[in-house]
């Protein structure tokens, strides 16, 4: 990160800059405070591979220049006029384009940068700022980043995530992470609750007392607890989390307890976790599987309690795969 440590804010600040722009993104959205359903996360990659490559263009071709304008900013092009057609180069974007004339080149260019400004645009609109991003996110401060998890480009919130992991030593994120897991208010909410779940599959690196790893695990099992929905699978991962990384006196008895959350997502994510404890302490098999076969019994939603007998004959039978987890109406 490219900051000196005098400009690194504490955890309270980091903190203090979240919880605000929450607020900010309830005011924006009317008050409204339901989660959204994510996309998809669509890997970004720039520069494209330069068209011009394709075509063996000299850079003896690059004779010409125009101007192109995209969203209230004008771009410098330098052009090339080939036998294989007009190419052009914005040289501040890294990009080129091709067509049969100079307007077909320049439509071309516009549409393929698409995607760059759709980006830069996100970010900044996160952000709360105007105009395009221009900079890496690897440049950003903590507080900056712990606001892009939220950001409606999963492939921005992704980098974020990378660059908090990389930089967990800061020991700055941990209070801004738990109330995210703990935020029912920001309409983005389901995918910055799974980078952070990613996050504290290695929560030691970003607790430095038991008493707040013991915070963030009461989030974890309070986000299964309350759910009302799986959007990005974020439950599920909590389980996971809970279940794969943390099966020892913390994961495995929380998972045990979510057996009779409210929420029909929780106790879905809480069977497959319980799979995952069992995995790292056989020891629990048999009163796993009895937990399994006591929530079967009581189970409201049929497609669970057959989810929870059939988790409990895999578990019994020692096997290294499991049933799949069932899909609810509302999720298809």
């Amino acid at each position: 990160m490219s900051m000196s440590t005098d400009q690194t804010p504490n955890a309270e600040d980091v903190l203090a800059s979240l919880l605000a722009f929450i607020d900010r993104a309830v005011e924006e959205n009317g008050g409204r405070t339901v989660a959204e359903k994510p996309g998809h996360r669509v890997p970004f990659h720039w520069p494209p591979h330069p068209v011009s490559y394709r075509y063996h263009v000299l850079s003896s071709d690059w004779d010409g220049k125009t101007t192109w304008t995209a969203h209230g900013e004008t771009f410098t092009v330098t052009v090339a006029n080939t036998p294989q057609g007009v190419f052009g180069r914005c040289d501040v974007l890294w990009h080129e384009a091709r067509g049969d004339t100079l307007e077909a080149m320049l439509e071309n260019l516009a549409e393929t940068a698409q995607p760059l400004f759709t980006r830069q645009l996100a970010i900044h609109r996160t952000l709360g700022r105007g105009g395009r991003f221009l900079g890496h996110i690897r440049d950003l401060p903590p507080d900056d980043l712990v606001c892009l998890l939220y950001c409606p480009d999963r492939d921005v919130s992704n980098e974020a995530r990378i660059e908090i992991e990389t930089h967990a030593s800061l020991k700055v994120f941990t209070p801004a992470l738990i109330a995210i897991l703990r935020d029912t208010r920001h309409p983005n909410r389901r995918s910055a609750q799974w980078c952070v779940l990613d996050l504290f599959e290695d929560l030691p690196s970003y607790c430095d007392t038991p008493e707040l790893e013991r915070e963030a695990i009461i989030a974890m099992r309070d986000l299964v607890w309350h759910s009302e929905d799986d959007y990005a699978r974020t439950v599920y991962k909590a389980g996971v989390v809970l279940g794969g990384h943390l099966p020892d006196e913390n994961g495995g008895p929380i998972l045990l307890d979510c057996l009779t959350s409210p929420s029909k997502y929780g106790r879905r994510s809480a069977m497959h976790g319980l799979f995952h404890v069992v995995e790292w302490h056989p020891e629990q098999r048999e009163r796993v599987v009895a937990a399994l076969r006591a929530a079967a019994s009581i189970e409201p939603e049929p497609l669970l309690g057959e989810f929870a007998n059939h988790m409990a004959d895999d578990i019994g039978a020692r096997r290294i795969d499991h049933v799949q987890e069932p899909v609810f109406e509302d999720e298809t």
